[in-house]
């Protein structure tokens, strides 16, 4: 006997095959897309990221004007030669992130009144392309190719969200509550918390008070200069702000807590900022990183003091383990297998230290990140720790003191109200030949530290009066880019 498909089954099996040959089709496509870039047009994605006060929109601004006017540029082997013929602006790949407001920043750090440009505060994007003739047995059988960098901003105050993920919310709650009895800027909060049952129905009122209480806390965190300050979008909800993915806090640990409870509530929300929050983040733009630049104010965290150190340390190692470090292979371009295979680990604000000091910073920061590089370097990624400035505010000097010679930084300080103010000479302070010296007592809970103060001090942008052809100036912004990009120039 025949049977026949009726005709709803039949389309059904059409639309199943388009919708297979439309799949293959565009797989076909992306193949051919990445093949044709990995070969004629490379694309390079480098991703700037760091915790607050770091100098992101700074260094970005300063590496795209020195890779656009190379004078400065001499550790930049490509730039050095002369095989870097061209750099110019394009529009970026991604029609959905907004642009990075180069110009703006440039405007703020090289006009008649420089001044600090405004922090990140979303995601955003821009690409330069550089013309680059090859070197070797290349350059006489082709002319130059273009390599594009596409530079991916991410607000540092997001950074650690990526560590929520392998956390349940008991687990969350618990490391930050232990944290948090031993800061000043807790007190409300745990006086809020010891007001509330958490095992009592879900009292909307009662959720946002310790929402609103738990984000005063952040703030006032972040103000100390803690870097654990996550969740990262309490701090910057943008048009998430005041809805239920942002209304939880956390609450102590509960056994056999009835449905509908404040704490379960709680925990469902938690579990829904990372779900619709932190991993769409993950998936749209850090999983396609292949270059990363983690910029560190280690000197900051120094100033503020052992607990602060410490806690840098912690963070640090938690934004690592987020990452996906590892080796790029040709076929892994193609098909679209991203890892991150160089991390620069970049101690920044280098020029608030005379240069003899230079070396002890970036052997601090190599301590500082031992377990994150270790971590990093065993997936085959190659990590480098630096010291830097992306643009030099000070001059150096030697004064006399007390029979002693000191050698200082001078700049023009930068108001509290973000005015520019006088002129002065300054010394931090000497950083110990022993990085270990400032690490034991931050890992054994010191509330100081035991052989000095260290000092630290804003100074405003420098007034600049740049030269056909040269950047702003630096300390080792080249070197920096040589180890991210130098290789696929």
């Amino acid at each position: 006997m025949a049977i026949y498909a009726s005709d709803e089954q039949e389309r059904r099996r059409v639309l199943v095959i388009s919708d297979l040959a439309d799949g293959l089709t565009r797989g076909v496509e992306g193949i051919g897309a990445r093949l044709s870039g990995a070969l004629f047009e490379p694309v390079i994605r480098l991703g700037v990221t760091g915790l607050s006060r770091a100098g992101k929109t700074v260094f970005i601004t300063s590496l795209v004007a020195n890779l656009t006017d190379r004078g400065r540029m001499p550790g930049l082997l490509a730039a050095r030669d002369g095989r870097i013929e061209a750099a110019f602006l394009q529009p970026q790949p991604d029609d959905t992130l907004p642009r990075f407001d180069y110009e703006t920043h440039l405007g703020a750090l090289t006009g008649p009144e420089p001044h600090w440009p405004e922090s990140t505060r979303s995601v955003s994007e821009l690409r330069l392309s550089m013309r680059v003739r090859p070197s070797g047995l290349l350059s006489g059988l082709s002319g130059p190719r273009t390599v594009h960098l596409d530079i991916v901003d991410y607000p540092g105050e997001w950074l650690l969200d990526l560590g929520l993920l392998d956390k349940s919310y008991a687990d969350w709650s618990e490391a930050t509550l232990e944290r948090m009895t031993s800061r000043s800027s807790a007190k409300d909060y745990l006086t809020a918390l010891g007001e509330v049952d958490a095992t009592a129905k879900l009292d909307e009122p009662v959720a946002q008070r310790l929402a609103a209480a738990f984000t005063g806390y952040l703030h006032a965190a972040r103000a100390a200069g803690f870097s654990d300050c996550s969740p990262g979008r309490f701090l910057l909800p943008g048009d998430l702000e005041g809805s239920p993915v942002l209304t939880f806090a956390p609450l102590p640990r509960q056994s056999n807590a009835p449905r509908k409870s404040l704490i379960r509530e709680m925990e469902r929300r938690f579990e829904a900022y990372k779900s619709r929050v932190v991993k769409p983040f993950f998936r749209d733009h850090f999983a396609r990183i292949d270059r990363q630049v983690v910029l560190v104010d280690v000197l900051g965290a120094i100033h503020r003091g052992p607990a602060a150190v410490d806690d840098l340390r912690q963070a640090m190692a938690d934004i690592l383990a987020a990452f996906r470090p590892g080796q790029n292979t040709f076929l892994g371009q193609i098909f679209g297998a991203r890892r991150v295979d160089h991390i620069l680990f970049a101690a920044t604000k280098a020029d608030h230290l005379h240069h003899t000091q230079h070396g002890k910073l970036t052997a601090i920061m190599n301590a500082l990140l031992t377990d994150a590089r270790r971590r990093a370097d065993f997936a085959g990624a190659q990590t480098q720790a630096m010291a830097l400035a992306a643009l030099r505010a000070t001059t150096e000097e030697t004064r006399s003191h007390k029979g002693d010679t000191l050698d200082c930084v001078r700049g023009v300080l930068f108001n509290s109200d973000g005015t520019r103010g006088k002129t002065a000479a300054f010394y931090p302070g000497d950083l110990p030949d022993d990085p270990i010296r400032l690490l034991q007592p931050a890992s054994t809970g010191a509330e100081s530290w035991l052989d000095g103060e260290y000092d630290a001090m804003r100074f405003a942008p420098a007034a600049l009066s740049l030269s056909p052809g040269d950047g702003p100036p630096h300390i080792r912004l080249d070197r920096a880019a040589q180890f991210l990009i130098g290789d696929r120039l």
